[in-house]
């Protein structure tokens, strides 16, 4: 498991997040409930935006925006359990003017527990789709892979 700071690296357009799971995380058999493994990517997604230097908080503050999914394909392999150092990973798959579509995956020591593939869309503070900030679609072509 890497070394990694609070906030996670991107390396090669990959961004990686160690996050330990906790009782709060588990049943009583000490296995993840299978909700938690959408707050964990959620906590990827942020940490991907801030690694790449978007500031989406910022963007809600400002009532310029936030992104919201709008669709996720998931599959849960093997379970997480309490006590895990689980790896998130998060990679941008592509990018479009008000949306991106980005793969992630929990694993523990190599092991693939769950994946995900979603569609984030940029909204704006009425709940309509509105262009990304042309700043941060500059930082995003950076990181598909690719291009």
């Amino acid at each position: 498991m890497p070394v990694l700071p609070p906030s996670g690296s991107i390396e090669d357009g990959v961004h990686s997040l160690c996050c330990r799971v906790y009782f709060e995380d588990t049943d009583t058999a000490g296995i993840m409930y299978h909700a938690k493994y959408l707050h964990f990517m959620e906590r990827g997604r942020t940490e991907f935006l801030r690694e790449a230097g978007i500031d989406h908080g910022g963007a809600v503050r400002d009532g310029i925006g936030a992104y919201a999914v709008t669709d996720m394909d998931i599959k849960w392999r093997r379970p997480a359990r309490l006590d895990d150092v689980l790896l998130i990973e998060t990679r941008l798959l592509s990018v479009r003017a008000a949306a991106c579509r980005l793969a992630q995956t929990i694993s523990r020591n190599g092991e693939l527990l769950t994946q995900a593939t979603l569609t984030a869309a940029f909204l704006d503070p009425a709940g309509r789709p509105r262009r990304q900030p042309s700043s941060w679609l500059a930082r995003f072509v950076d990181l598909v892979p690719g291009d």
